[in-house]
């Protein structure tokens, strides 16, 4: 890019700031008009309440706002590159994406959106699109190059399925072909595929998964998504509690995700997590628990209440086993099934202060606003922010400092 572009791309930041989601919202009305077939890639449920286009947003304004050093966004490339692979996402799709995105801007904007700004972001979406595939042409390479790896999809077996909870059941799934599956790290997602008859379309979801690396299979635990009035009801997920049944085949991606645990770590871990947000942690516990490592845990985790509390006695059976664990769980209500360690209300972290020590990693899973509370706790009492982690479900649109 010249300098005169990068002016040009950065002098948009006012506008992206203000009207960024409209653009955004009509940029994937457009392409998905005009190019149906990516409609088997995307959330719909994310296009329907907005997630997708506000992280798109954010995104293109992060990088407007970096245009002179876009190397900073690297972390967050990294992210969305995980993202990407996981979808099976493919260099060639970047040239529709561009396509529709410059035209968006052009009718969005109309007589602002002179030649040489076009033109200026199309060498600014160039040089973006060269960064991510780059980095995802790494990944997928990695992903298919490691033992019982694979590249886009491969059919799994779903060979138990297990309640874990009123709302969770848990699914283990192992590959069709009887080969072995890659190993990941603790904390990375896989990503199931099935047609929805409702909308005519196949539709992606991403899933941490819940146990620890073996070889032999991988176990996710999802949630049955009942909706609301701001969210339908999950389609995938309750096709899998209504519709999936021991036997049937799921086509799934290799693992992805950066929200991993350090395994070259000694430091205490702090696991905080909401609701179903304790999967990649369950992954992350029976992980440290296998490998006889001796790093203190402490987990901390909110539920609605004692029925919806998945892996609560699988959780106490790993602590026993760790051995330098300590367990505090909240729920909105106790009841007479709760003991000892339990708080009533959303969890807190200043009612188990004790566990907020300099030198420990912090790890937190759950809504944006659950870890942009915990995130905003821990740096207050001093907690630098290289030592906490988090991942947020569904499209990243949290942005925390």
């Amino acid at each position: 890019m010249t300098n005169e572009q990068k002016a040009l791309a950065s002098g948009t930041v006012p506008v992206l700031r203000a009207h960024g989601v409209a653009l955004t919202t009509y940029f994937y009305n457009r392409m998905l008009t005009h190019n149906p077939e990516l409609k088997h890639v995307f959330n719909s449920a994310n296009q329907h309440n907005g997630a997708q286009p506000t992280a798109l947003a954010m995104s293109v304004l992060a990088y407007a706002e970096h245009i002179e050093n876009p190397e900073v966004l690297m972390q967050a490339v990294n992210r969305i590159g995980h993202k990407h692979v996981s979808l099976d996402i493919r260099p060639e799709q970047y040239a529709i994406v561009g396509k529709h995105l410059l035209a968006s801007i052009s009718e969005v904007l109309g007589e602002a959106a002179s030649p040489e700004l076009i033109d200026a972001w199309a060498a600014a979406y160039g040089q973006l699109a060269a960064i991510m595939t780059g980095v995802e042409a790494e990944l997928y390479s990695a992903s298919a190059n490691k033992e019982g790896g694979w590249s886009s999809w491969r059919p799994f077996i779903v060979k138990e399925k297990v309640k874990e909870s009123a709302e969770i059941t848990s699914f283990y799934l192992y590959p069709s072909d009887g080969g072995k599956v890659a190993d990941f790290l603790p904390g990375q997602f896989i990503t199931v595929r099935l047609f929805v008859p409702e909308l005519q379309v196949l539709q992606p979801r991403q899933y941490s998964i819940s146990c620890a690396p073996n070889g032999q299979y991988y176990r996710i635990s999802v949630k049955r998504e009942h909706g609301t009035e701001d969210r339908p009801a999950g389609y995938i997920s309750n096709m899998l509690h209504n519709q999936i049944q021991v036997g049937d085949v799921l086509e799934v991606a290799a693992p992805a995700g950066d929200f991993t645990l350090d395994l070259n770590s000694d430091a205490p871990a702090v696991f905080i997590s909401g609701g179903v947000g304790l999967t990649p942690f369950m992954s992350m516990l029976e992980y440290m628990t296998q490998s006889r490592k001796d790093r203190p845990v402490t987990w901390i985790h909110g539920s609605r209440g004692y029925e919806v509390h998945a892996f609560r006695d699988r959780v106490i059976e790993l602590g026993s086993q760790h051995g330098a664990m300590n367990i505090h769980n909240f729920y909105d209500k106790l009841d007479a099934q709760t003991g000892e360690n339990y708080f009533e209300g959303f969890v807190d972290l200043e009612k188990v202060k004790d566990a907020i020590v300099p030198g420990a990693e912090y790890y937190i899973c759950g809504p944006g606003v659950f870890i942009k509370k915990h995130f905003d706790y821990l740096r207050a009492q001093g907690i630098q922010a290289e030592s906490i982690h988090f991942e947020e479900f569904g499209p990243a649109i949290l942005v925390v400092e």
